[in-house]
């Protein structure tokens, strides 16, 4: 079972080389002796006589005939005798000297019983015994007919193996431009348009079909466009460098309404002209009152998803590939009006909302009454939920906004600003903080700033542009000390008027970022350094030069504080980031006002002064905080066992905890171990991912719908014992002191933080990992990762054959080309053959499928009311040698086989699975995207 490889895997096996003698050791020979059998093209298209195959067959010295030269065969095949020794038996070497036809039939032979090392090693000694690789390739693909199906091909392996043989041993060919290759590259592109993905790219790559003649390349995409292969026309299109030639709306409109915009951003990647354009198609998008209904009714072909496509998400898309292609913000000034308004609302709401009105009741009443007379509930809803108001103050219509609001996780939560008496204090006296503006300055203060073993922290200011016009500018660095905070003027230190100063700033930062000796503390490091990069292009690597450093981001994200106030959520103001945690573990937030100034202004006020110092100092006074008191925080060991030695994003963390912030549970024991198939959670909608391989593992997943906040997680994970697993806001929410509801219905330790910048496959070994779950080799594909259920019903090869047959598909009509170039990320078309599954098989203890069992015959529906999905199983499975099983889910229908995806995922996940005594632990095999070694 390709529990594997659902039944829309492209894994087929080797069935689909078309070639009836495939399991036959003498066809070769029959066909090799005469050259009508099989295909009457096979003597006269090679050697130009129809004896021509009769010669090679029984006479040792053809194969020198053929080559031109005695030794050119042998000598790559590394063994000067070897062909001539052979030459006369067709198991000791049926290659050398064969014409490109006799060539395919005898790698058949290796192909169908597996041989693969062996079908390697023939095939670039056939290679280098063909007078000319390039024309015998396409010989082979005129006279053969079994890459022409979706399955794997014999004839797609043998194209990128040429290839490979190319690059490593380069065979004299036609001139560049020459008339030789353009008649190859004329008969090139007539296969072309006939090919699967599989062999698109190594004839492109082999007849260098960019420079070919581009009017039938161009007429071949449109077609893919008219018959709804959009992916394969953009990857197409890419890789013959056509896009000059194509309208790039056309191209890309499809592929972004189905969320495919990294295929859209390659696909303009090199032509600034088309980058722009996209830019200003996708900002069109963002204008007030868009539609994108309509541009879908234009393409009905295209699945699209409506989710990925709101003004908001749109918005961030677009201000990204702004930034990524460096174009002029004139180019979306949709997306930059959308976003100064919004930055116009935050400021209204920091200035004037919570500065004014803050908990008065009567103010927030007559606010309320204000905000109702312009008859705005969604408006209303906002300033309710910001302020924390009582619903049942509240209009009918505004209590429904505020329900969708919060289902949405959509209010705008800002950190509170205190008094200053309730805000951390700097410890240090003002004249310990020093200005640097000039080379002299740094150069008197070196010493302090590069002094070996010590601990220092790093912080950078800047404007506020809220995501208007890029990564801004960074206008402060500051670097703290003990005693002392160092504020480096970085406008006037990087201004090209200032000589040699840039160069010589640069360099005494790369050594202070290099230096493993000195503990360099930040928090969100990466974006600090990013600012850093954009103003000063010395230091755009900056992140790959930073060595012993701890981002105390991280640290956060692992530390829990018994009865500390939680962040600020379901309306509550509360300190947020940096803050919350200075607040955590010294007792007091960061007094935040002057975090939205002007940081460009010159000079810089008193209280921004002290702002920033704080700002720096504070990451030197928690981190000795922490390190003094490691338990109290419940972090495991030593924090300087997380300093970062190379270019690791993040600190290494203990096995036992993920990388958020509460998810250490609070009995720092070992959890007690429990079975793979007894092991329930509960993920959002957000951790699909995850979700899938989990079920993967055998773990019982449960996924909330779209629209069911982290109350619909807590009320399942009471009812039916399950753990949540959530991020971000939802869980914040969920243990928050705000809500003890949620916290008893969950219990202690039962609500999970998941790390979102990690893998999905790295986010189910660390969940495994911290509730010490054994999942073992008999948990694999043990559910069914579509829908959960671990009901299989087992399906003989000639039923599954029946049933297709009844179904009124073509027997395995594989699948569209579109559905197979969507699969191109997972497993590679046209491959070899798969080798002996080894210790990795699947024959799990299911019950047979029985004619009482279907509903109906066509189409096949099992009694719980499931249709089989048979349409997506490949020709080449159903005629598999050796394949005697299929697997129907009976929640959903998916049809599953066994295939190299088992050996895979046991090879993926094989530091956490538990071996039965005397089963050895499961390896990389080459599975159906790979090629022999």
């Amino acid at each position: 079972m390709d529990p594997r490889a659902p039944a829309d895997d492209p894994a087929a096996g080797d069935a689909t080389a078309g070639d009836a003698t495939a399991g036959d050791p003498a066809a070769g020979d029959t066909t090799a002796g005469d050259p009508t059998a099989g295909d009457p093209t096979a003597g006269d298209a090679t050697a130009g006589d129809p004896a021509a195959g009769d010669a090679t067959a029984g006479d040792p010295t053809a194969g020198d005939a053929t080559a031109g030269d005695p030794a050119a065969g042998d000598a790559t095949a590394g063994d000067p005798a070897a062909g001539d020794a052979t030459a006369g038996d067709p198991a000791g070497d049926p290659v050398s000297g064969c014409g490109p036809l006799l060539f395919l039939q005898a790698l058949q032979r290796l192909w169908s019983t597996r041989q693969l090392r062996q079908l390697q090693e023939e095939a670039w000694r056939g290679f280098a015994a063909l007078a000319d690789p390039l024309a015998g390739l396409l010989d082979m693909l005129d006279g053969s007919r079994g890459w022409r199906g979706r399955g794997p091909s014999l004839e797609a392996w043998v194209a990128r193996e040429l290839k490979r043989w190319l690059q490593a041993r380069p065979h004299p060919g036609p001139p560049q431009g020459g008339p030789g290759l353009r008649q190859l590259q004329a008969r090139a592109v007539k296969i072309l348009v006939e090919s699967p993905p599989a062999l698109v790219e190594p004839l492109v790559s082999i007849f260098q079909l960019q420079d070919a003649d581009r009017s039938p390349l161009l007429a071949h995409v449109h077609r893919l466009r008219q018959e709804g292969r959009f992916k394969e026309a953009v990857v197409l299109s890419t890789k013959l460098r056509l896009q000059p030639h194509l309208d790039v709306e056309e191209m890309s409109t499809p592929l972004l309404l189905q969320d495919k915009l990294g295929l859209v951003e390659r696909y303009v990647d090199g032509f600034p002209g088309l980058q722009r354009r996209l830019l200003s198609l996708l900002d069109s998008w963002c204008r007030p009152g868009f539609d994108v209904h309509v541009v879908a009714r234009r393409h009905p072909q295209a699945a699209w998803r409506p989710d990925r496509l709101s003004p908001r998400v749109l918005s961030r898309q677009v201000l990204r590939l702004r930034e990524r292609f460096g174009l002029d913000p004139a180019l979306c000034p949709h997306v930059v009006t959308q976003q100064r308004l919004a930055s116009l609302r935050y400021l209204c709401y920091k200035r004037l909302v919570e500065g004014l009105v803050g908990q008065n009741e009567w103010l927030q009443e007559q606010l309320l009454q204000l905000l109702a007379s312009h008859d705005d509930a969604a408006v209303v809803a906002q300033c309710a939920l910001d302020l924390s108001l009582p619903e049942g103050r509240l209009p009918a219509t505004v209590v429904t906004e505020l329900s969708r609001l919060r289902l949405q996780g959509s209010a705008a939560e800002a950190p509170s600003e205190g008094r200053t008496d309730d805000c951390y204090q700097l410890p240090i006296a003002r004249e310990d903080i020093r200005f640097l503006a000039s080379w002299e300055d740094l150069a008197r203060h070196e010493a302090e700033l590069l002094q070996p073993g010590q601990v220092v922290s790093v912080d950078l200011e800047w404007r506020p542009s809220f995501g208007v016009g890029g990564r801004p500018q960074a206008s402060l660095m500051q670097v703290a000390v003990e005693g002392r905070v160092f504020l480096l003027d970085l406008p006037q230190l990087l201004s090209p008027a200032r000589g040699q100063e840039p160069q010589a700033f640069s360099q005494l930062v790369s050594r202070l970022l290099a230096d493993p000796s000195i503990t360099k503390l930040g928090y969100g490091m990466a974006g600090d350094l990013r600012s850093l990069g954009a103003s000063c292009p010395a230091l755009a690597q900056a992140q790959k030069q930073l060595r012993g450093s701890l981002d105390l981001l991280q640290v956060h994200k692992q530390l829990r504080v018994v009865d500390a106030p939680a962040p600020g959520v379901d309306g509550a103001a509360g300190p947020r980031g940096l803050s919350l945690l200075v607040q955590q573990v010294l007792g007091k937030p960061l007094d935040k006002t002057q975090q939205l100034s002007n940081w460009d202004r010159r000079p810089l006020g008193e209280e921004q002064l002290v702002y920033a110092a704080a700002d720096a100092y504070c990451l030197l006074e928690v981190y000795w905080a922490l390190c003094r008191e490691p338990a109290r925080f419940h972090l495991s060991g030593d924090l300087g066992r997380s300093l970062r030695p190379g270019r690791s994003e993040k600190p290494p963390l203990p096995q036992q905890a993920l990388a958020y912030p509460q998810q250490v549970l609070e009995v720092k024991e070992a959890a007690p171990e429990v079975q793979a198939r007894a092991f329930r959670v509960v993920c959002d909608s957000m951790l699909q991912g995850l979700a899938r391989r989990l079920r993967c593992l055998g773990v019982d997943v449960l996924v909330l719908g779209t629209g069911e906040d982290h109350r619909r997680a807590a009320e399942v994970a009471r009812q039916e014992g399950r753990i949540v697993l959530t991020s971000g806001l939802p869980y914040h929410k969920l243990n928050s002191c705000t809500c003890p509801q949620l916290q008893a219905q969950l219990g202690a330790g039962r609500c999970l933080a998941v790390d979102c910048s990690l893998k999905a496959q790295q986010q189910a070994k660390a969940v495994i990992r911290h509730f010490n779950v054994r999942v073992t080799q008999d948990d694999i594909f043990s559910r069914c990762q579509a829908c959960n259920c671990d009901q299989y019903l087992k399906v003989s090869k000639d039923m599954m054959k029946q049933l297709v047959r009844l179904s009124g598909h073509r027997e395995g009509p594989g699948r569209t080309g579109e559905e197979a170039a969507q699969s191109e990320d997972e497993l590679e078309t046209g491959s070899a053959p798969e080798e002996p599954p080894g210790p990795c098989t699947y024959d799990p203890p299911c019950r047979w499928l029985e004619e009482a069992d279907l509903q109906t015959r066509v189409p096949a529906t099992l009694g719980s009311g499931a249709q089989l999905q048979l349409s997506g199983v490949p020709a080449g499975v159903l005629r598999r040698p050796g394949l005697r099983h299929f697997y129907c889910c009976t929640g959903c229908g998916k049809v599953f086989w066994e295939g190299s995806h088992l050996r895979r995922v046991a090879a993926n996940f094989r530091d956490i699975l538990q071996m039965a005594p005397g089963i050895p632990e499961p390896s990389q095999a080459l599975g159906p995207a790979g090629s022999p070694s």
